[in-house]
């Protein structure tokens, strides 16, 4: 039971990262690619999205670390796993407080209702979303090597 814990959790946080990654360096750089207000639009549906699904996947990932960490608590590699909690906490904070507050912003601009500085706040979002997939994928290390 406790290998398919593992594994389950570190296949969730593995593709969390995935689209975070994708996210950060493929989809952002394609949306600011595209012309006229595609790349706000585009933005916009993206964060109705995955703002639906993120807090679940980041909150269920944190809860089956916490539920790995309690279970191999007397094994070798528990020390990492709670390692990778923390970072998933980190993770989660920085969502609450710096990521969400401007996702709930954007997500319903248009070209018509959008703020003169829409691009400076996607561009923060984008800054802080960088500093969150650095922590994501030192949780994923984390949980990787707590398996070997």
């Amino acid at each position: 039971m406790l290998n398919a814990l593992q594994v389950v959790t570190t296949v969730l946080v593995g593709l969390m990262v995935g689209v975070e990654f994708s996210v950060a360096f493929v989809m952002n750089r394609i949306f600011n690619a595209l012309p006229e207000d595609s790349d706000q639009l585009a933005r916009a549906h993206g964060g109705r999205m995955l703002g639906r699904l993120m807090p679940f996947w980041y909150i269920g990932s944190l809860v089956l670390s916490a539920i790995w960490a309690v279970a191999a608590w007397d094994r070798s590699g528990a020390g990492l796993v709670v390692i990778a909690g923390a970072l998933l906490i980190v993770s989660v904070l920085m969502s609450v407080l710096l990521l969400v507050p401007i996702n709930n912003r954007s997500k319903t601009w248009t070209p018509e209702n959008r703020p003169a500085d829409w691009k400076q706040q996607s561009n923060r979002w984008d800054r802080y979303h960088y500093a969150r997939v650095a922590v994501i994928v030192a949780a994923f290390t984390f949980l990787a090597a707590a398996l070997v």
